[in-house]
């Protein structure tokens, strides 16, 4: 129930607060709702853990901002009415940088990394680690904080001068007002990049193109075009995010960037929980990889890594050069571009029966392959790309992603190319397409019906990650064709005779997949499953909810209550399975696969330690990275032994397993909560003793 103004004031009146007030009691009111209104701030857009609603907060800032406009003399740059904005409109003055903000040198390639890492050790004797940082794709400002207030914000401009943004950067809330703790120094800069957020990206296009207006082509052309809006009131009510990535003064805490940027997050700053120290190539190899592959899991850009040296003795022994420091560098992740023209548009059904248009194009070399396809996502992509049949289209492919279409060159266009147009209906069955809330693509309703939902379930399950059934796509469809198969359960039906009349089978062949299908039938519960191909339930969800729920049985019984105290799975994930096994069609393939003998409970050891509920109960954080353990083993062994893992710090929470470089902010949380910090080790302890 909302809460209303009356109850607002009720609440006021109980503590004492809702009186005629004097100066005294102004000055009072004004100074506790700009406290308390911080730190809601800090917690909702720093920690993530709000403890009001949104309703109470805005009518908390309401008075703030009343009492203000009646009592000028109380005015501070530093109160959080200031993240509203004006509607004032200010020309940007230029500023000065004290420290100029240089661009980092590029490399794309691991020859030039090497090159970067001996020309390092030339001039380094001893031992010296390196931070490896996300390489965020927004706009760089420099903070300047005297005596915990922000004082200024400044763009980087052309590196020795910037624009001041100060009234607009004020709005952004995961930037502080005015610092948390004591032990700042007295003035000092804090460089960082202004994000939008992919998610309030696209929002913010769908309504500029709601409205008619052109769209922002990219997250940080919107956050940069934000940053110039002259009312800083507009600026207030677009999602901007900041994060730190250094600091700078003459008084730091420590002479090493890392712990620098450890310490700025007491603060009261966004630092990355992803930075990490590495000792050498290797680790900075495995940190590029990694985010090169997982980068899109991301709710923000970034394109590449940033490697600097940590201690500021070697940072000042190798200075700079007129652009660059020579103590950093960064690592783009390649993504190539092509022109080509776009032949046709056709639309693909899935197993779960999304719709994915698909660009036909004239063959193109592009990262080292020949793109003859390229996604085009959904129909909001296709919209906002305005793009027509003939275009010459620009084709981008980085790393193993797929090729997409990112642009279209409007020079080359025919005034008679007329514009692709999503379809209506299921291009398989003809059922009519639906959207569902929420979610950018359009699926077929026709689940048990639909021909490619039929064979992209049958081979998702066969497939090596889950059932590892030894069958081709084109058996499967000739399975499917002949009769044979209408459901993955009924592939423990088939026989010898049933596949030895089809085509490129004989008897050999024919043996070998009906023993590969009985091989099935022995594998662990989570790989069954995932196998089941139940909607947004991967390959980690499965296995969490094997131990979970360690039969069918269990599963299909489990309510929405019970999905939900599982780790990572949300209403979402909770619905979907739900879903799944209100089914008629599924609950007979299920009794089909049981009545074949096929594996339906969890049995046998957890991976690495004896199951047991020694941990009943207990609820757990991880944090940083570990050595005999991965993240991914210590969730599971958390879950095998009765306890609970969870991603945000809160009061529930029992124990913090840390690792090294483990989050700033999480063990900030964690000590101010009283909450127990354990090492790998000690943790091992807790389930072996």
């Amino acid at each position: 129930m909302p809460v209303s103004v009356n109850f607002y004031i009720f609440t006021l009146i109980t503590h004492g607060l809702f009186f005629p007030m004097n100066s005294t009691n102004i000055r009072e009111r004004i100074f506790q709702l700009r406290k308390e209104l911080d730190e809601h701030n800090y917690r909702y857009y720093v920690m993530a853990d709000p403890v009001i609603s949104d309703l109470m907060y805005d009518q908390m800032m309401k008075e703030l901002i009343r009492l203000e406009h009646e009592h000028p003399g109380f005015y501070d740059p530093a109160s959080p009415s200031q993240r509203v904005g004006s509607d004032i409109s200010r020309e940007f003055v230029q500023v000065r940088h004290k420290y100029p903000m240089l661009s980092l040198g590029n490399t794309y390639s691991r020859e030039e990394l090497d090159d970067f890492d001996r020309r390092i050790r030339k001039s380094i004797s001893g031992h010296f680690e390196y931070v490896c940082e996300l390489k965020y794709d927004g706009v760089a400002v420099s903070l300047t904080y005297e005596k915990g207030v922000l004082q200024r914000a400044v763009t980087r401009g052309d590196g020795e001068q910037g624009d001041d943004v100060t009234s607009n950067v004020k709005t952004i809330r995961s930037v502080p007002l005015r610092l948390r703790g004591e032990d700042y120094p007295d003035l000092f800069e804090i460089r960082g990049e202004i994000l939008f957020p992919r998610e309030g990206f696209m929002k913010l296009n769908r309504e500029r193109a709601g409205r008619g207006e052109n769209t922002f082509a990219n997250p940080r052309n919107a956050a940069a075009g934000t940053l110039k809006i002259q009312n800083s009131s507009l600026v207030a009510k677009r999602p901007l995010d900041f994060i730190v990535y250094s600091v700078m003064g003459e008084d730091l805490p420590y002479d090493s960037h890392y712990e620098n940027l450890l310490k700025a997050g007491g603060w009261g700053f966004k630092v990355s929980e992803e930075t990490r120290k590495c000792s050498g190539l290797e680790e900075i190899y495995n940190f590029i990889d990694y985010w090169n592959k997982y980068r899109l899991e991301l709710s923000f850009d970034i394109d590449g890594v940033v490697i600097k040296l940590n201690d500021y003795k070697f940072q000042r022994q190798l200075g700079y050069t007129s652009k660059t420091p020579r103590w950093a560098i960064s690592y783009k992740f390649s993504a190539e571009r092509a022109a080509t023209k776009l032949v046709s548009v056709i639309f693909q059904v899935g197993r779960t029966g999304a719709v994915t248009p698909v660009a036909n194009l004239e063959p193109v070399k592009l990262a080292g392959t020949t793109v003859k396809r390229a996604s085009l996502h959904n129909e909001e992509q296709i919209r906002l790309l305005d793009i027509h049949l003939d275009d010459t289209v620009f084709v981008e492919k980085g790393g193993d992603v797929i090729p997409k279409i990112a642009g279209v060159d409007l020079v080359r266009r025919s005034p008679e190319s007329e514009p692709v147009r999503y379809i209506k209906n299921c291009p398989a069955c003809k059922s009519r397409l639906v959207r569902l809330e929420g979610e950018a693509r359009h699926y077929c309703p026709a689940i048990d019906t639909c021909p490619p939902q039929i064979l992209g379930r049958i081979e998702h399950f066969v497939s090596r990650r889950a059932m590892n059934i030894n069958m081709a796509e084109a058996t499967v469809k000739q399975l499917v064709n002949r009769g044979l198969v209408a459901d993955v359960g009924d592939l423990y039906s088939l026989t010898e005779e049933d596949l030895v009349n089809m085509e490129r089978f004989a008897l050999r062949s024919s043996q070998k997949l009906i023993q590969s299908i009985e091989n099935s039938k022995t594998l662990p519960w989570n790989r069954l499953l995932y196998g089941l191909g139940i909607r947004f339930v991967g390959e980690t969800v499965a296995r969490k909810l094997s131990v979970a729920f360690p039969s069918v049985d269990l599963l299909m019984t489990a309510s929405q209550e019970d999905l939900l105290a599982v780790d990572e799975v949300g209403d979402k994930i909770a619905s979907s399975i739900i879903d799944f096994f209100s089914r008629e069609s599924n609950q007979l393939i299920i009794y089909k696969l049981k009545k074949s003998g096929v594996n339906m409970e969890q049995s046998g050891p957890g991976d690495l330690y004896p199951n047991d509920n020694k941990l009943e109960n207990k609820v757990f954080v991880i944090t940083g990275s570990f050595v005999r353990h991965s993240r991914e083993q210590l969730k599971n062994l958390i879950g095998l032994h009765g306890g609970k893992n969870v991603s945000a710090v809160s009061s529930k929470v029992d124990y913090i397993i840390m690792g090294d470089n483990a989050g700033p902010s999480k063990i900030e949380k964690a000590k101010k909560l009283n909450i127990q910090l354990i090492s790998e080790d000690e943790f091992k302890n807790m389930i072996i003793q």
